[in-house]
């Protein structure tokens, strides 16, 4: 919570600006409550926003508010509300702050003079959904009867390379690099799952890169089935034709793992309409029943960047702050 009523000095990043800030305990969170006192914020206990905020705060949050509240919104709220591409429930959360005549600044549209996102998880989102792509393919070849594990966060990206690392080297036995192909490859979310392919040692050659030139056509494209793992990291902002169907992981096909970072479940225009839930960090994936007898896995997690969330914090953080500074001057 930041109220524009007071004026505070000395964090981390020197800044000096008109706000208190007072931020929510937590025990979920990567960051410890003695990390934000240390940098003089007030602390309160967790849902204090909405009993004891003053009217003229702002709610920084970032994923969606409780779906078990529909009490109306008084406050100005700064977060990822999901509403805005006809997702499930949109109406709910956007009829709270009718009801309350509060304001919803979506982070998902703060963007630049150029219309890109200001802030945005979408690197690591993209470096964390091809770990656990090529960790779930890797598990499928060394123990195929086994179930995916759940997983728990990383302390460190250092730590994840090094597992990833070791299991693709096991599993491929001295034989072939799993061929992944990535669509939406040269945006953020592209970029990343790029990277942390090339950083466990997937050969370039294996890793293959589409944009907007090559799906330009339009779907379906039976060039995923060629790939053993396939990563979706396009930004969805208009009905597409999808790039996969159900009909076609019938026939002959490579592929065995899907990761949807975009995650665009809800969307009635997702371009993977082969999957109906998101799974999680205690099941990463859902099985896709076809006939032909090489398993399909897919992993649709909408909180990726979890996976390292003090790198992802810390980069989200550095990008939202001058724009967060700005605030005041809002008409």
């Amino acid at each position: 919570m930041a109220s524009r009523r007071d004026k505070i000095k000395g964090t981390s990043r020197d800044i000096d600006a008109w706000f208190k800030i007072t931020v929510e305990r937590s025990t979920q969170r990567i960051f410890d409550d003695a990390e934000y006192e240390g940098n003089g914020c007030n602390m309160v206990p967790s849902g204090a926003w909405k009993t004891e905020a003053p009217t003229d705060a702002y709610i920084v949050g970032l994923k969606e508010l409780p779906e078990n509240d529909d009490s109306p919104l008084t406050h100005t709220h700064i977060f990822f509300a999901h509403c805005y591409k006809n997702q499930a429930g949109w109406q709910d959360i956007l009829g709270r702050f009718a009801r309350g005549k509060g304001v919803l600044l979506d982070l998902e549209y703060l963007t630049d003079e150029k219309g890109r996102r200001v802030a945005a998880f979408g690197y690591n989102a993209g470096f964390a959904g091809a770990a656990i792509g090529i960790d779930v393919w890797a598990q499928q070849n060394l123990n195929p009867s086994i179930e995916y594990p759940s997983i728990d966060p990383y302390p460190n990206e250092n730590k994840l390379i090094e597992h990833v690392k070791s299991r693709v080297e096991a599993a491929r036995k001295g034989g072939q690099y799993p061929r992944i192909m990535i669509i939406g490859a040269l945006g953020r979310c592209g970029k990343g799952a790029v990277d942390f392919a090339l950083k466990v040692g997937i050969p370039e050659n294996h890793i293959i890169k589409w944009d907007i030139a090559e799906t330009k056509k339009g779907g379906p494209f039976p060039e995923i089935l060629e790939a053993d793992i396939f990563i979706n990291c396009i930004y969805l902002n208009q009905p597409i034709p999808p790039f996969i169907t159900k009909d076609m992981l019938d026939g002959d096909r490579k592929l065995s793992v899907i990761v949807d970072v975009s995650c665009d479940t809800t969307n009635p225009h997702n371009p993977i309409p082969i999957y109906t839930i998101n799974t999680t960090f205690d099941k990463p994936t859902v099985p896709v029943k076809t006939k032909n007898e090489r398993p399909l896995e897919v992993i649709s997690i909408d909180h990726l960047p979890t996976l390292l969330p003090r790198e992802s914090s810390e980069a989200f953080c550095n990008d939202l702050l001058p724009s967060l500074l700005e605030l005041p001057n809002l008409s």
